[in-house]
């Protein structure tokens, strides 16, 4: 039996957004609502200013890498209520070409946190006053946080003694060491298991 409290915010935003999701669920004693990408400042606007929603905190905004996916990306915002004491994860399904409109006009502290998806990503937010990168030096090349992103990276960066200044090279290391499969480290342990017992077993045998 889901809160009052939920159920009743579940049944707003359906009512009076539904031009603006894709879908409102209860998951985990929390509200989750799928909602559109260009409709994103609507929806949370929504969220932010109704009397009954009071959504005034925004906690944080992340995103997950689906590369086998046509709309690869989740860009996800999490939204706080103190007056309520609840709070609400809001997603948005995004393809690898396609833009999401900043929230910067209703959540100041929404700068850094894009900036911050836009460098480990590569998610570019439409309308943002100062889309750079903010973790990674400007030279840097690719998004950390993609799934396809090689674990040695593609530069190295080193000071140059001659020149007097930081220079990047790339990197020179042998490929296979930059390959990543995107599947779970457990994946295959089971031929591992049992190569090593085979092989234990032949040793106990001579």
């Amino acid at each position: 039996m889901y809160p009052k409290d939920l159920t009743h915010l579940c049944e707003i935003v359906q009512k009076e957004q539904n031009d603006s999701i894709e879908y409102v669920e209860i998951k985990h004693e929390e509200l989750v609502i799928t909602g559109l990408a260009t409709r994103i400042p609507d929806l949370v606007g929504f969220l932010k200013k109704n009397s009954e929603c009071q959504f005034t905190t925004l906690v944080d905004i992340t995103a997950v890498d689906y590369p086998g996916r046509e709309k690869r990306f989740d860009v996800v915002y999490h939204l706080l209520s103190m007056n309520l004491n609840q709070r609400v994860r809001v997603k948005v399904y995004l393809a690898e070409d396609e833009m999401v409109p900043t929230l910067v006009n209703l959540f100041p502290s929404a700068n850094w946190f894009e900036r911050e998806v836009f460098d480990m990503y590569g998610i570019p937010f439409a309308g943002h006053p100062d889309l750079r990168r903010i973790l990674t030096d400007y030279g840097f090349k690719g998004h950390p946080l993609r799934k396809d992103f090689p674990l040695t990276g593609f530069n190295e960066v080193r000071y140059d003694e001659v020149q007097k200044k930081v220079i990047y090279e790339p990197v020179e290391l042998v490929q296979e060491f930059r390959d990543f499969d995107f599947e779970s480290p457990w994946e295959g342990m089971g031929e591992v298991i049992q190569k090593a017992t085979t092989e234990s077993s032949g040793e106990e045998g001579k």
